[in-house]
Parts: structure tokens; sequence; C-alpha cells
């Protein structure tokens, strides 16, 4: 069954100044944001001590906190990890080893007050790991941009390759910016979801593009505005189809995934959102403002005489 008619025709590119400024007006309160409060970044990249423990019954994380306060941990960070049996206490870095050793045994005493806690597991994360975690990952995020303006380059045409980067950072600048305003929190596994948003992305905006340039090719009557309006119109069933199935297996992740890939699959949910409508009016219009035309794509003829003179 088909998502759309094939002969719907919508005016995408005569929306593109409004698309524009809605891009604009995202990215600048992402930077605001992630300038103004910051990232709630998780142990993975602040350092510190993660302790996992499970009750019997449900117990209130107010009481956990009280409790870990009048025993001195009172910047600890506690939630619910599942269910409201499960807790996770999130602990700075300590300055002294001989505290991380006992640090589990510690806790777990100050939890007895709150009933019959049972040590799940502990995690402990040096701040040089997460400041070596934080680094790296965004020289990942940094080679992965670089070697996509190379390869859309060399596929396409280098203008088209600033399409395809510019709508890349204005996705990942939009996920940021998220986790900056509701901070949720950002750990490794949002960073592989940015990863993992780049290239979904990507590969929606090489689709397009793959059109756009067999278009310039068939339609030459056409202007460079109706050529990438018919290619996009032509790609949408495609695209919407794809999103929508993605975007099912994202919910059923964030619904019964558990904590665990909670952040993941939220970052991957805004991700497709955003890089879906980036495909479209980020990277094809970029197209037009940088006057991509026929002329570009055109392959080049070469005559080749043969020893009578004659050419093929």
């Amino acid at each position: 069954m088909q998502l759309l008619k094939d002969n719907i025709n919508l005016d995408f590119m005569g929306k593109r100044k409004f698309a524009l400024a809605l891009s604009l007006t995202l990215i600048v309160i992402s930077i605001a944001a992630i300038v103004m409060r910051g990232l709630n970044l998780g142990i993975d990249f602040t350092g510190g001590t993660l302790v996992e423990v499970g009750y019997s019954e449900s117990v209130e994380l107010v009481s956990v906190r009280q409790a870990l306060e009048s025993s001195g941990y009172g910047d600890s960070i506690v939630q619910y990890f599942g269910t409201a049996k499960d807790v996770l206490i999130r602990l700075p870095v300590l300055d002294s080893d001989d505290d991380k050793a006992k640090l589990s045994n510690n806790v777990l005493e100050a939890l007895e007050v709150t009933g019959k806690p049972e040590m799940r597991r502990v995690e402990f994360v040096g701040p040089q790991v997460g400041d070596e975690l934080r680094d790296k990952g965004g020289l990942a995020m940094l080679y992965a941009l670089i070697g996509i303006l190379i390869y859309v380059a060399l596929r396409f045409e280098w203008r088209f390759s600033l399409g395809s980067v510019a709508a890349l950072i204005h996705d990942v600048i939009i996920v940021v910016g998220f986790f900056a305003i509701t901070q949720v929190e950002f750990d490794l596994t949002v960073l592989a979801a940015l990863l993992a948003v780049i290239g979904y992305s990507l590969n929606d905006t090489i689709v397009v593009f793959d059109r756009i340039r067999e278009n310039f090719r068939r339609l030459r009557k056409e202007t460079s505005k109706g050529v990438i309006n018919t290619s996009i119109n032509q790609t949408l069933s495609r695209t919407l189809m794809t999103s929508l199935t993605t975007l099912l297996v994202l919910m059923a992740l964030f619904q019964f995934g558990g904590e665990v890939i909670h952040s993941f699959s939220i970052a991957l949910i805004v991700g497709v959102l955003v890089g879906t409508y980036s495909s479209i009016y980020v990277a094809s219009s970029s197209l037009l403002a940088l006057n991509v035309s026929k002329e570009d794509l055109m392959q080049e003829v070469v005559e080749n005489p043969n020893e009578d003179g004659s050419q093929v």
C-alpha cells in the first residue's frame, strides 16, 4: 500500500524561506540553551561512582536522598531505574582512594534505614577517563562530518557536499540543544545515538540527491526549483515510510527498553524527526542557495575520432 499518491506535487521549495527562519530559530535556541544551561553530563563524561540498588518493595526517592545526606553523600543524584523498586545513585568523584573501595558498603549501610536494599552493581569512572571519552567522542563526530564532506563531494558535486554537511550540523545542534533544554542525561549512549543520527540523515539526503541529479539530466527544460521540488515529491513516500517505521521501533525501545537506553532512544527519536526535515528543507534548499543547475551535472561528451576520421 502506498503512503502517498504518485502524482503528489507539493511546493516544498516555495516554503524554503519559512523553513530557513524556523531552522535558524531552533539553532539559536539550541546554542543558547547549551551555553546558558549546559548539558546534564552522565558519569561517563564527568567521572564518579554509579551505584544500583534493589528493594523488595517500592521505595520513595525522598527517603533515599535523606538517608544519603545524613551519611555525608548530599551531592548524590538519585533516580528510579526502571521501577520504583530499583534505584540508581550517582556520586561525584571522591578524593580518597580508600573511600572508593569502601563506598559501596558505606552507601548500603546508609540505605538500611529505608528498607533492605540489595547491591546490584557499582561502577567507577575517573575524571581523566571521563575527559578522554568526551574528547574522543567529539573528535569521532568531527571526523565523521569530514569524511561525509569528502564522500559527497566525490560522488556528486562539491556544493552537494556543503548542503549535506550543513544538514548534519543542523541536526546535531538541535538534538544536543534538546538535551540542554530538557536536561535529560547526556552519556555515551547519546553520543552513539548522535553518530547514528548522522548516518540516518545522510542516507535520507543521499536518496534525495540521487533523484535530484537524475532529474537535472532528464528534465532539461525545468527550472532548478522545479527539478528539486519534483525530486522531493518523488522520494517523499519512501522518506516518510522509512521515518515512520524507524520511529515505531524507537518508540518501542523508549517504552519497553528500560532506563539503560532511555536517553539513547530519545536522541534517536528527535534525530529522526529533525533529520527527515533537514533532508528536505536544509540539504535540498542549500542547492538553490548555491545556484546548482543542470549544467553542473551534465556529463561531458568526449569525442574520440577513429582512424578514418569518423566519431563514436
